[in-house]
């Protein structure tokens, strides 16, 4: 039988988010960053100016508003302007590269994009971004060229009323490699983002009274729903501009935060900053970390910093946070928790058969929170959407009381600080290397990133030999933050039976390796 969460009555209704806050505490602050703080009226009054704002560029509901942002109070208000207006928030990942940041443009068929200033080099590089639609908007400029971000949050007469989107629109496109292919859009309702962050304040227990510091990317996923979490539960939310401890420990101080989320290696760095004391961490209630595997070590400098330990948490782009060790209840450490409300859980073996308690298998999951499908992608929809199911290709057990364990993943996928990176994607850039014959990609165990990337190569008969820094340099000015961290040049390749590079075996040898290394 499938194993269920708690129930769960209602979805949050996203167009009216800050509907709890501006009813309790209208004048008191709900955004604070190092740049400063809004209320939730000024909140309330910004996103309203915007969304309206960006209806009179010509946009239309359901019109794709890519994003290129880092962490900014600009961030939110713009996912509420979206929210507002109909439109769909497409936010791409900040460390894209002009290739992925075309992939998503062209994917999405974007009509405009909101970008920081300091990517215009980037941008000036990008095939598509030129020649969108509705063009491009600064944020940050120091110049006054073409439409700036911090104009659209002016009061316009004559600007359109939005008009209130159905719970079945699409809200949010979010892009995430798999273990094949370039990466694919995660499409969200308005309905499943809802539910999502209804789960999210029930899982985590958030009142008015708290304090919410998502210290990862409010582009991704869970950056995303934590800090709709707080706004929705009218909880004051503290946005870091980044995730070290120059910018969070003084917001630790001074905005004393009750809820802290971060991702595995981001929080090892604090911890292990120099300037970090027990007292930083006095305020905090729940600390959650999730994205990759917490390792026991950083479970150990945690606790021994801060005093309590972190509470592990599971979840996907397509399926939100399914999984937390609950605040109120038992923390097992190695655990990823218990099902959040409003989930439903099935584990498998390859038969499709549901395997006993403990017992291993592939992780299936059903719920009001999952995707509607991959944007522009029936086949990939079809492929991991089965009758309500969502194959998550994550193996897991789960014990007799309920909490989930993680013990691999059937994909390929390499974790690396938290981001998804397919092995496929790097491998297509190293061999546009004109010395490059054949190219094999996998992750390796790494204490603080989860997994690094290491690629291995074949030359070809002839060809000048790069060294492999060189090819590191070629691999990163192509996918960026995805290139190998080092790179091993073997005399032949592992093929497997189907005549593809045989990552299993590579795998096996860069553990080898590994161990050599230890």
């Amino acid at each position: 039988m499938p194993l269920s969460g708690p129930s769960l009555d209602r979805p949050i209704r996203v167009p009216d988010l800050l509907a709890r806050g501006l009813q309790q505490k209208p004048d008191e602050a709900a955004l604070v960053s190092a740049e400063g703080s809004w209320t939730w009226r000024e909140l309330d009054r910004a996103s309203s100016n915007y969304a309206a704002n960006l209806l009179a560029l010509g946009l239309k509901p359901g019109d794709r508003v890519a994003s290129l942002m880092p962490n900014r109070d600009a961030l939110p208000i713009h996912y509420l302007g979206c929210f507002r207006s109909g439109l769909v928030a497409t936010p791409l990942n900040y460390r894209y590269m002009p290739p992925e940041i075309d992939h998503a443009l062209e994917v999405s068929e974007a009509a405009i994009l909101i970008a920081h200033a300091e990517r215009d080099a980037d941008l000036a590089a990008s095939r598509l971004a030129p020649k969108l639609p509705r063009g491009i908007v600064r944020y940050g400029a120091k110049d006054a060229k073409g439409t700036s971000f911090e104009s659209l949050l002016e009061s316009r007469p004559g600007a359109p009323t939005p008009v209130a989107p159905s719970p079945r629109d699409p809200a949010a496109i979010f892009f995430t490699s798999g273990s094949t292919g370039p990466a694919k859009g995660v499409t969200h309702s308005f309905e499943t983002v809802g539910w999502a962050v209804a789960t999210l304040i029930r899982g985590c227990e958030v009142t008015p009274g708290d304090v919410i510091l998502p210290g990862c990317s409010w582009s991704h996923i869970g950056g995303f729903l934590f800090s709709l979490m707080g706004l929705a539960g009218a909880a004051k939310v503290v946005i870091p501009r980044t995730f070290d401890g120059h910018e969070l420990l003084p917001l630790l101080r001074q905005q004393r935060p009750t809820v802290l989320v971060m991702l595995p290696a981001a929080l090892f760095g604090l911890v292990r900053d120099h300037g970090a004391r027990h007292e930083d961490f006095a305020s905090i209630r729940l600390c959650l970390s999730g994205g990759d595997t917490v390792p026991a070590q950083l479970e150990r400098e945690f606790t021994t910093l801060a005093g309590f330990a972190i509470d592990e948490t599971w979840g996907m782009t397509e399926i939100g946070i399914a999984a937390t060790n609950p605040p109120s209840g038992v923390n097992k450490l190695g655990s990823v928790g218990r099902l959040n409300a409003g989930y439903q859980m099935a584990i498998r073996d390859e038969s499709g058969a549901e395997v006993p308690t403990d017992g291993e298998g592939r992780l299936w999951i059903k719920s009001p929170c999952n995707t509607i499908g991959y944007w522009a992608n029936p086949e990939a929809t079809r492929a991991t959407i089965k009758d309500g199911w969502l194959d998550t290709g994550d193996v897991m057990r789960v014990d007799a009381d309920g909490y989930l364990w993680f013990c691999g993943r059937r994909k390929q996928i390499i974790v690396h600080d938290g981001s998804n990176i397919c092995p496929q994607e790097v491998e297509e850039a190293l061999v546009q290397h004109p010395a490059v014959e054949i190219a094999g990609v996998v992750g390796v165990h790494d204490l603080v990133h989860g997994e690094n990337v290491r690629a291995f190569v074949t030359f070809k008969d002839g060809a000048p030999r790069p060294g492999p820094h060189e090819l590191i340099a070629f691999a990163r000015a192509r996918v960026g933050y995805k290139a190998p961290e080092d790179v091993v040049v073997l005399a032949e390749m592992p093929i497997n039976p189907t005549g593809k590079v045989d990552r299993v075996a590579l795998k096996k040898m860069a553990e080898e390796r590994l161990g050599h290394a230890a």
